[in-house]
Order: structure tokens, then sequence, then C-alpha cells
């Protein structure tokens, strides 16, 4: 048989042969650094048989593939150790039942369903007895059952987990299982790819949590018990990402948005379902002002609409069946069914379609902050990311053909007008497209207009020089989209915004206006928004500041500290004049000590805090410190205000000192 290398030779080698022989043959100093292999570009371990005329290239630790293979064979490492730790407890090794264990960013995770809850202090033990596996340089070997072998191997052992999975594989499939120390090792139903051996796994990893998992993601199945661990080629990148863990748990939003008083949930309400706290009320407002601002620049006009409708909007928008599974179920009132609304495009639609419409009109833009509702599953419920309240920065822009790059353009510049606002230079313009194989079920079916459409988004984003990459099967069930994913000052990764195209649904409504021949034409749509929702947009900003907003966003934007009870009155003048002056102040008129009054104000991140005694009462002035700029004292109250004003109205992030 005949491989092709990386540098377009061709080599010979004998029949059946593995990617190891493709070492061999190339040199001994590759194979001893062979880790794996690609094969025609996926990615494989050097046990994998070769077809005839492949394009064969070697994975060493110097490719970025290498760790794919470790954090794979890591995930078996684990399994064994958690096997070994439960036989050594006094545990019959056929307790220890597993689901899945993949790779995933960063590391990877294994599903177990073991006799007795897992607790953060035996990971300690699981991790040690890893590393003893590793030591010890495990051979893996890879093999095939025939489905009968298979099934008849984990009846024996009475596994429903590993039977389910084989007998959901297609008829043709090979069913392949790997092999770790031996037949009195450990081993594993699996696809691959893995590293020769558990010595070539790098000693950088860590355990890192439990977690509860419903088997195969069904809220009805199983509860197993997780582990996730991470791994790295080196000990800097494993502490880099250990760093950023810490970070990002000072700043999770869930922890800050209580710790700031900007929102709660309420199990009487019910998951999901956040209710805004003042302090939260004003990041909503400030939001909606700079949209709303941003809109009217841009000729949007602004409409409402209901929260619920009749059946039949959603069956013609096609929200039902496509969307079903995730909207809450229907009220049946007096023989009519009714739904609250998932999305506000169908309303938006019959909008447009309440009165006759030209070419002249074109483009309308309609734009609304709509409280939508979606039934998401328990378990991807997570904070202000995930709800089933969400107040949408919605819009949907009906034009002609000749006028969409002109249209989706507009909305990818007002995405970046945005980014520059809340300092957000690291993001991604992602082109979702369809997926074949989903026609008529998870897409609408009709392979040209989904062609058509993605072809135009892909020339209005090139004729714009706006970069962006593709990912295919991620599209709206009606249209190509730009998802926008957006990382946070530590690299946390957010999909925020979004400008989708519909080409399906203004045609169920019977929309349309009269082009320039007088005749009857079909709008398209263009579904936006760029701020998301209210609930992911305010957990993405309480994350990307760490809950220390610039000034302009900060729900209190100054805290007034009188130093005895005779100063209360000039601080109640002065915030009187901060609020004349459209600022937000409050004093703080508690009988505590001037530190105690500060320290809170700091653990509230207000940005500035103002000290008034007897010299600022009798000169007039307000001495300050600031998050913002370096404090100062002795300062006249009109230059104060006038200086926090002018911030506060520019939407600084930075503000330079007061001179």
């Amino acid at each position: 048989m005949n491989v092709t290398l990386p540098d377009g030779k061709r080599l010979e080698l004998p029949a059946h042969a593995t990617p190891n022989d493709v070492a061999q043959a190339i040199g001994p100093g590759l194979a001893k650094a062979a880790l794996g292999a690609t094969i025609n570009g996926e990615l494989s371990d050097l046990m994998t048989e070769i077809p005839e005329n492949a394009a064969v290239s070697i994975v060493t630790k110097r490719d970025t593939d290498a760790i794919k293979l470790m954090r794979h064979t890591l995930a078996h490492v684990m399994a064994q150790a958690v096997i070994d730790f439960f036989v050594a407890e006094g545990h019959e090794r056929s307790e220890v039942r597993m689901g899945v264990g993949p790779v995933i960013e960063n590391g990877f995770y294994y599903d177990f369903d073991v006799p007795r809850s897992l607790h953060p202090e035996d990971l300690e033990k699981i991790e040690a007895r890893m590393r003893e596996i590793i030591k010890a340089k495990l051979p893996l070997r890879k093999y095939e059952l025939s489905r009968s072998e298979a099934l008849e191997r984990y009846r024996a052992i009475n596994d429903p987990y590993k039977l389910e999975l084989i007998e959901d594989l297609p008829a043709d499939e090979a069913i392949t299982f790997y092999e770790q120390g031996g037949a009195e090792g450990f081993t594993d139903l699996c696809r691959g790819p893995h590293v020769p051996n558990t010595g070539l796994i790098p000693p950088h990893f860590k355990l890192m949590s439990i977690a509860g998992a419903y088997w195969r993601g069904d809220e009805n199945r199983p509860m197993l018990q997780r582990i996730y661990g991470v791994a790295f080629l080196s000990k800097e990148e494993l502490n880099k990402h250990l760093w950023m863990l810490e970070e990002a748990k000072k700043r999770d939003h869930r922890k800050l948005g209580k710790e700031l008083d900007i929102y709660t949930l309420d199990e009487e309400v019910g998951p999901g379902l956040p209710l805004w706290l003042p302090r939260g009320a004003v990041l909503i407002e400030e939001l909606e002002e700079l949209a709303k601002e941003m809109e009217r620049k841009a000729s949007y006009e602004r409409v409402r609409t209901p929260h619920l409708s009749k059946e039949g909007l959603f069956l013609k928008s096609g929200h039902l069946p496509y969307y079903a599974e995730s909207m809450y179920p229907p009220m049946d009132l007096e023989g009519i069914r009714y739904y609250v609304k998932p999305m506000n495009c169908p309303f938006h639609h019959k909008i447009f379609a309440s009165r006759p419409r030209s070419y002249r009109d074109l483009p309308i833009r309609y734009a609304e902050y709509g409280t939508c509702y979606r039934y998401e599953k328990s378990g991807e419920l997570f904070g202000l990311m995930r709800v089933r309240s969400m107040q949408m920065n919605d819009a949907h822009i009906y034009c002609s053909e000749e006028q969409f790059e002109q249209e989706f353009l507009a909305v990818i510049e007002m995405y970046q007008q945005y980014f520059e606002v809340f300092g957000i230079d690291n993001y991604v313009m992602r082109l979702s497209t369809h997926g074949k194989d989903g026609l008529g079920k998870k897409y609408v079916d009709n392979e040209r207009l989904w062609l058509k459409t993605e072809e135009m988004v892909r020339n209005a984003m090139t004729n714009g020089g706006v970069p962006f990459v593709e990912v295919a099967d991620e599209a709206a069930f009606y249209g190509p989209k730009i998802d926008v994913q957006i990382y946070s000052a530590i690299g946390r990764e957010f999909t925020l915004a979004t400008n989708q195209v519909d080409f399906a649904v203004p045609e169920r409504f019977e929309l349309s206006y009269i082009n320039e021949h007088n005749e009857a034409e079909t709008p398209l749509c263009i579904h936006r928004a760029p701020l998301s929702t209210h609930e992911r947009m305010i957990g993405f900003l309480i994350e990307h500041f760490a809950g220390d907003f610039p000034l302009w966003l900060a729900p209190e934007q100054v805290r007034i500290v009188p130093i005895a009870d005779r100063h209360i009155e000039y601080a109640d003048s002065l915030r009187q004049q901060l609020i004349a002056a459209g600022l937000r102040a409050e004093i703080d008129t508690r009988g505590e000590r001037m530190n105690a009054k500060v320290r809170d104000a700091e653990l509230y991140k207000v940005p500035y805090i103002v000290i008034v005694g007897d010299k600022e009462v009798e000169a007039g002035s307000v001495s300050f410190r600031s998050r913002q700029e370096p404090d100062k004292n002795a300062v006249p109250v009109a230059a104060f205000i006038k200086h926090l004003q002018e911030h506060a109205k520019a939407r600084s992030l930075k503000i330079p000192a007061l001179i």
C-alpha cells in the first residue's frame, strides 16, 4: 500500500499498515517521538489501520493535536483510577459503571455510576492513583469486537450504559476497545484516539471538580457523577489556567450579582426567572438608553408587542414544531390555545403586514426590548446566562435583496460601536451555516435558498473587510447568521450578539411590498440583537468589569459620607445638586464610623466616595476617593459635578485626573 506524507512524498508500506509503521519507516527518531497521527486530516492514533492512498502526518509533542490525545488517554487513566479507588474501599469492580469520557476544552471528564457519592477530598486520592498509572507506562492496545461479542461483554457485568451506547451505534460501524495495561488492567469501549502508553502523558494535570450529570443529558434519565480534569503540555500553561479559574470565581456574576444587590432568584417565583433589584434596574435602564440612542441614529422605529399569542401565529412562524421543546406549554382558554412568546419575530412581521408597503418604504427597521420566555432545561440554567425569562435587544430589518449587504454591514458596524463603548477588543465573528442532514427537521427545507443566503452573508462580510470564521450546522432554523463570540477581560468566552438572515418566514406570513415594476415582492428579513438580552449582557458585563463598572454604568455613582451628623445637611444639599445634574448619588447617614462607611461603599464598588466634614462645609467643596482616578481634596462642588457629568455623558471607560 502507499501513503502520502506532508511534503508530498509517497511512501510504500506493507498491507494493513498503521501510523506506527509510517513513523518507523521514516526513522527511529520520529518513531520514538510519535504520539499519534492525522489520517486524511482526522486525528488518529498509532494503532489505527491506514486506508490505501491516505494522507498521513505524524503527531509529536510539537503539534497542537498532541494534547488532545493526552487528554483523551487521561480520561481513561482517571476511569481506571476511580475503579481502583472503590476496589480499595472494599467494593466490587462491577459496582463502578461508566458513561462517557470525552475530551473537552482545556481537559476532559468522565461520568460514573458509583457505590457512593464522591467528595472533593476523594479527588486527591484519585489523582494520586492516576500519577501511579502514568508512571507505570502502561501500554495501550486497540482491538475490535463484533456487535454480539461487545453486547455479551457488557451483559455479563450488567452495565446498562455501555449496552445502550453499543445498541445505538450504526449497524456497519466498527466497535472498538482500548485496553490499558493488559487484560488485567483497564478496558473501555472507545473510538479513540489515544497515545501509545500512559507514560507519554505529561504531569501537568489536575482534577478540578465533581458535578451531577444526567445520562445523555436527559433530565428524565439517571443522574451520574461527573469528574472534570484539566491538562496541559507545560506547567506554565496549567498555572495560568488555574489562575484564570480563580480570577473567574472572583468575577462570577452569580457571586457578584448577589454581593452588589443586582438581581435575585427565588424558588417561589421559579428557576430561571430573575428578579431585578433597584441597582440591577439601573443597569437595564442605562443599557436600554444606550440602545435607543444608537437605534435613533440608525433610523430604527420602536414598537411594542404582547407577551403571548394564539397558537396559529407560532405554527405560521415555524416555532411550532421547530422550536416547540424550548417553548412553555400552551394555555387553553375558551377552546383557544395561547403560548407565551419565545421570540418577538412573528409580532414584528404582523406589524409590517398591517398596511401596504412600497419599495420606497424600505428598509423598515423595527426595534423592541421585548420580554420572551423559553423553557430551558433545569440542568442548563446558569445565573443570568441561561434563563427562562429574558428581555431581548431585538430588531427586524425588512429590505430588498439589493439593500441587504448595506443593511447587514450596518448591523455589524453597530456591534463594533458597542464593543468600543464596553472596551471589548477580543471577539470573533462566526458565520453559522446549515447542515444538509438537518433539512426539514432542524432547518427549513430549501437547499437553494440556504446556499444563496449563506453566500450573500459571506460576500457582505468579505466586501466589508470584516474577518470571520465559518461553522457548519449552527444556523437558525430559518437562515444563516453571524454570531459574535466575545471574550471578557480574563478571556472567558460568551456568545452575545447575533445577526441573522430570514429567507423563509416572511413568505409564510405573506409579507410583501410593491417593487419598482409595480409587482409584489417578498422582502428579506434581518434579525439582530447586538446587545443580546439584558440578562446575558449584564451577566457578561459583571464578569468583564469584575463588578467595577465604569462611571456611566455604575448603579450608584457617588456615595456621600458625612463625618458627623452636623454634616448631613450639607451632604443632602450636595446629593440634590448631583441628582439635578443627572448623576446617581446616595448618602450614608448611619451612625457608623467614617472608615466603616467608606469600606461598605468600597464593597459596593461605588466609583466615587465623597467625604464631607467641617472643612468641606466651610469651603463649599468636596474631598473624594475614587476607583477611577487619584483621590483629591478641597475640590469645588461645581467643578466636581461638571467633571463627572462630562465623563458619564461620554460613557468614558477611563477618567483622567481632575486638575
